[in-house]
């Protein structure tokens, strides 16, 4: 058997709870601040503010020269002198050169295409001869970042340029 549950009289009067206090000091003090503060702005004297100001900046940079012409591309095209947008790296270029590949150079041309990237690369010339070094630029040619020859100041994406790359051996 269970007991019944006990349930508050009616006339037993309820204790009232403690009065809430409130302080007349924070409790929680702002951090301290250091005395040695610096300012927010830079001093400058009068001629280093004349330096500083952005309205001396040389203006935008005139148009670029027109490209190097250096011969004809596979079909008779013009072709031009390759500008890197940038260089390869050894890494880049040291997977596609055969085994005990020696100093030399391969030289290819390549269409540009959007994004500073290269397409279509054929193989012109390499030394010594036989070494295989335009073939291993041909097909390290996909990474590399070429800009597109430019005339009259517009840029000719789709235009041939000649890429050559020079293969010496590190500590020999």
């Amino acid at each position: 058997m269970s007991k019944p549950a006990s349930r508050p009289r009616p006339d037993t009067p309820k204790p009232k709870p403690p009065p809430v206090v409130l302080p007349v000091k924070p409790t929680i003090a702002p951090p301290p601040q250091p005395a040695d503060k610096p300012a927010p702005w830079i001093e400058m004297s009068s001629d280093q503010m004349a330096a500083a100001d952005i309205r001396n900046l040389p203006r935008a940079a005139p148009a670029q020269a027109d490209s190097e012409e250096v011969g004809r591309g596979p079909h008779g095209e013009t072709l031009y002198a390759a500008e890197w947008a940038r260089e390869p790296t050894h890494a880049e270029l040291s997977g596609y050169l055969p085994k005990n590949a020696p100093d030399g150079w391969g030289l290819i041309a390549c269409r540009t295409i959007p994004g500073n990237r290269v397409d279509d690369c054929v193989e012109l010339g390499q030394s010594p001869a036989g070494s295989h070094l335009a073939s291993a630029v041909r097909q390290a040619a996909w990474q590399f970042r070429v800009r597109p020859p430019r005339k009259n100041g517009k840029t000719l994406v789709g235009e041939w340029v000649r890429i050559q790359i020079d293969y010496e051996r590190i500590g020999g």
